[in-house]
């Protein structure tokens, strides 16, 4: 069966000026799942990410998470890679624009996947 447009949550536009989810728009960082938004997520920079701060993608116990890390690729410590492992979570760290499109076609595909999308505070994306 086909899931119609509307049916959960998925990106609508990426830009300079944030990320469009529906009709709103968000400028800061944000962690996003086929049913749940989680709006300002208190990360701008993969350096700056512990263990804590990984909590509110693991409650929604996803199999895979993408982690948008802005304008550029940027991966977080193996210690920060192997929480995901440990709990059998796949993660794909990639820009978040590729973050963002990839994450449209995984759950629309039904698949239990969460988006962890960073925008620096310039907005560059």
């Amino acid at each position: 069966m086909l899931q119609r447009p509307g049916d959960y949550l998925h990106i609508r536009a990426i830009s300079r000026h944030g990320i469009q989810i529906g009709d709103q728009w968000y400028r800061d960082s944000l962690i996003l799942s086929a049913d749940r938004l989680v709006p300002e997520w208190p990360l701008d920079k993969v350096a700056d990410c512990t263990p804590a701060l990984l909590e509110p993608i693991f409650e929604l116990e996803p199999e895979v998470v993408l982690l948008g890390t802005g304008a550029k690729q940027s991966f977080p410590s193996a210690r920060l890679i192997m929480e995901f492992y440990q709990r059998g979570i796949g993660v794909e760290v990639m820009s978040t624009d590729a973050a963002c499109r990839t994450f449209n076609v995984l759950v629309s595909e039904g698949r239990r996947v969460v988006a962890a999308l960073l925008q620096s505070p310039s907005g560059d994306l």
